[in-house]
């Protein structure tokens, strides 16, 4: 263990930081397709029973009409953000028919483009540009690589432990100041070690067939018209999901707030020859993107890990990072889990909390190209190979095997775990950590290898086993009914959104020209 990691952690065991850290903050976005009876997309309206997509908090959709995005408040409670998706699955199960929600991170059965229908938000300046975004998104990347779902665990400490920590550091800059920098640390320290979450948490090493259609690619076909490979981790964070050739020469800077504000921003002015090619408006005057530059808009850069700020209403995230610094990250890394009916267990967020909070404090050199691409590497490695633990990663220059590196960043966590152990009460943190070296020693024990386990001992297809699953979760969901009260808070809370949705549309004082020209200020 490094001698500034442990001097860190020796800090906090021997201050209050254990009544500090029980004020972490913590908020769950997750993303399921709906799909019909049959294994298809769902090819019917966003349900007016669910809200406005535009203005509900809670639920709204992501690329697609078809993929809802469920979206918990942030709270202090470990056990809200879990409780509230299942709420909020049972109230949706109540309204979407006959149809089912997809378990998997990698979609259902699409065949053509034109069978995912983009979202849409209704005709007020914000909504609009919500859906020429996402046509711009098809024309650049294709529609089905939109339809991959994930899970975003946003997380930050409280101010009471910042202001802890920043004494114990010995920094006299202003407070915010302070926090956005080691939020920044934090970041770069994720993508050095972010191959571990892939590792313990993929669950994507196989997918249909039908989603590469047409595109060249380096899987097996087994289990008829399923594509895998042997010891694939997630390939939802492979080549085959969010890269394209434009983002891969983009070199995003989190050494610190200012140089990535500065190169997300260059990237959304600077125009990229294909997508010019594609064109802004068509024949018709209508909308193919927002903009013919790298990025349209600072969302479109697919990375694993975003420092984010509350945004007002119309501000541009980089402009809200700019003006009010960093208040929490969003971990964007983790795969649904299709054994857990909400996609994620409370183990796995317990050592999300873990491994941020060893990403804080474990030293953190500024992220040179050679360590981009070495991180880039070892992701690839882990994606494709990971649950061959003997595969050679790369360690600051030095080969080690994934075995060797997890179970040393593993152990590395065990004072940390005993520090949440004692703010919360109880051994569930240091449990959690004991459940993730298991994986370590056993591969088999990972999502990734129990889908392929189930896959190989019933020799059925990945879209076997995911219509099994989300069948299962269905009655899950459906034979525990809301109680009415709640039942009618979000019935309530729905027809507010579509309430608030027409009075922005009338609200709307300037054509859509003039307001992406506003939008796009500095």
């Amino acid at each position: 263990m490094t001698d500034l990691l442990s001097q860190r952690i020796q800090a906090l065991l021997d201050s209050d930081a254990a009544s500090t850290l029980v004020g972490i903050r913590r908020g769950i976005e997750k993303e399921s397709l709906r799909i019909s009876t049959d294994g298809n997309l769902a090819q019917t309206d966003h349900p007016e029973a669910l809200g406005s997509a535009l203005t509900h908090p809670y639920i709204t959709t992501d690329y697609s009409e078809a993929l809802l995005e469920f979206i918990t408040p942030a709270s202090s409670d470990l056990h809200s953000p879990l409780e509230f998706l299942d709420q909020l699955h049972r109230y949706t199960y109540r309204h979407i028919g006959d149809e089912l929600l997809w378990v998997n991170s990698m979609p259902c059965r699409v065949k053509e483009d034109n069978e995912v229908p983009v979202a849409r938000y209704g005709s007020s300046n914000v909504g609009r540009m919500k859906h020429i975004y996402r046509i711009g998104l098809g024309h650049r990347y294709g529609r089905k690589m939109q339809t991959i779902a994930g899970i975003h665990y946003n997380f930050s400490f409280p101010e009471s432990f910042w202001q802890l920590h920043q004494a114990q550091e010995g920094s006299d800059e202003p407070l915010q100041d302070f926090i956005s920098r080691r939020y920044f640390d934090l970041t770069r320290n994720f993508q050095r070690y972010s191959w571990l979450l892939v590792y313990l948490f993929g669950a994507s090493p196989a997918l249909c067939a039908s989603f590469l259609a047409g595109r060249e690619h380096h899987l097996l076909e087994r289990f008829d018209h399923s594509l895998y490979r042997p010891h694939a981790t997630s390939l939802r964070m492979s080549d085959l999901g969010y890269q394209n050739n434009a983002q891969s020469s983009l070199a995003i800077s989190y050494n610190n707030l200012d140089e990535y504000v500065e190169t997300l921003t260059h990237a959304i002015k600077t125009p990229e020859p294909a997508y010019d090619a594609i064109g802004v408006l068509d024949a018709n005057g209508d909308y193919q993107q927002l903009n013919a530059n790298i990025l349209q808009i600072e969302n479109e850069y697919y990375s694993s890990i975003r420092p984010k700020r509350t945004i007002n209403k119309g501000e541009r995230p980089t402009l809200a990072l700019k003006r009010r610094g960093v208040e929490y990250i969003e971990i964007r890394a983790l795969d649904l889990n299709p054994f857990e009916p909400v996609g994620i267990n409370q183990q796995e967020i317990r050592f999300l909390d873990l491994f941020a909070t060893y990403c804080l404090l474990r030293t953190s050199p500024q992220l040179e190209s050679c360590d981009l691409n070495a991180s880039k590497d070892n992701l690839r490695q882990v994606v494709y190979n990971g649950r061959d633990t003997s595969v050679a990663l790369n360690n600051w220059g030095e080969s080690v095997t994934l075995k060797q590196w997890a179970l040393e960043k593993l152990d590395q966590m065990v004072p940390i775990a005993e520090l949440f152990d004692r703010c919360h009460g109880g051994n569930n943190y240091c449990d959690a950590l004991k459940r993730q070296r298991l994986k370590v020693e056993e591969p088999d024990a990972t999502p990734s290898g129990q889908i392929m386990d189930k896959l190989e001992s019933r020799d059925q297809t990945f879209f076997q086993f995911a219509m099994n699953q989300a069948l299962a979760h269905r009655d899950h969901f459906r034979s525990r009914p809301l109680d009415a009260d709640r039942e009618a808070q979000l019935a309530t809370l729905a027809r507010h959104s579509l309430t608030e949705q027409a009075a922005w549309e009338a609200a709307d004082d300037m054509d859509f020209e003039s307001y992406l020209e506003t939008y796009f200020k500095d």
